[in-house]
């Protein structure tokens, strides 16, 4: 690729900050937050690693200043209100005004609804779109105020789809993601900011081991692996990084006249019955 190319390519996020909430990983590998948190510090931003699990963010921030990039590790669950707000004051007094708000966070309980009591779905709900208001709360004034800023959120084709396994309070509060940020991009989109979701297929990710494995095949999770595989047209799970390249594009100029959709990264499975 020539340099003028390259250029025109708008793929760089130097200057900016980046605030990733859920950026930490559920086990050892690549997790979406963590892969997105190592991407857009590739891309020249600073980068907010935020996560309740303190030695978690501490380890993507180590992998991004190995790297030579700039990040820090933020600690503190995005669904408090006075830990969210805490968070993003402290990135914002590290690094400055943030430019780009990451929702990464997904909790879930597998069940349908005679397994998932009111409470189970009110606490997931808090976590999965209540936490993304208080985000959303804390970098809206000042995105309105620059009039510029990028608001990803990631959801599920749990959201739309039934994979084979009951899981009603993820689905339904993935569900409330999309059209939450459908409607914070229609009332923004006035003043230079862009919301949009990222809507992830079957991921192979270090989640999978602790959530949805034992529901294919009890205790073997390389077969249950090969049971998600096989609903895939592609041939194949995602990886993080999939999902972070989709969420690094809609997070920078490149994506500069979208707002208000949602990206799948499904390797096709939302197009067939499964």
């Amino acid at each position: 690729m020539t340099a003028a190319l390259q250029t025109a390519l708008p793929l760089r996020m130097d200057d900016r900050t980046a605030f990733v909430a859920g950026g930490g990983s559920a086990g050892p590998g690549w997790s979406i937050g963590r892969a997105s948190c190592v991407t857009y510090a590739r891309l020249g931003a600073r980068v907010c690693v935020a996560d309740r699990d303190e030695a978690s963010a501490r380890e993507t921030v180590r992998l991004i200043h190995d790297e030579g990039g700039q990040a820090i590790a933020l600690v503190g669950d995005s669904a408090s209100e006075e830990d969210a707000a805490r968070m993003i004051d402290q990135g914002q007094r590290a690094f400055g005004p943030i430019d780009v708000l990451h929702y990464n966070v997904g909790v879930g309980k597998t069940g349908g609804p005679l397994e998932t009591s009111a409470a189970d779905l009110a606490r997931i709900h808090q976590s999965n779109v209540g936490g993304l208001l208080l985000a959303v709360q804390a970098v809206l004034p000042g995105m309105k105020e620059r009039r510029h800023g990028a608001i990803v959120a990631i959801s599920s084709i749990a959201a739309r789809r039934y994979l084979g396994y009951p899981h009603l309070a993820y689905g339904v509060t993935k569900a409330a993601v999309e059209q939450f940020m459908r409607l914070i991009a229609l009332e923004y989109a006035p003043f230079g900011i862009r919301a949009n979701t990222v809507v992830p297929g079957l991921i192979d990710t270090p989640r999978i081991a602790h959530t949805v494995a034992s529901k294919y095949v009890l205790d073997d999770l390389e077969e249950a692996k090969r049971a998600r595989i096989r609903q895939v047209p592609t041939g194949r799970m995602g990886t993080a990084w999939d999902v972070a390249h989709a969420c690094a594009f809609l997070a920078s100029d490149a994506a500069a006249y979208i707002t208000g959709t949602e990206l799948l990264v499904d390797g096709g499975i939302t197009g067939k019955f499964v």
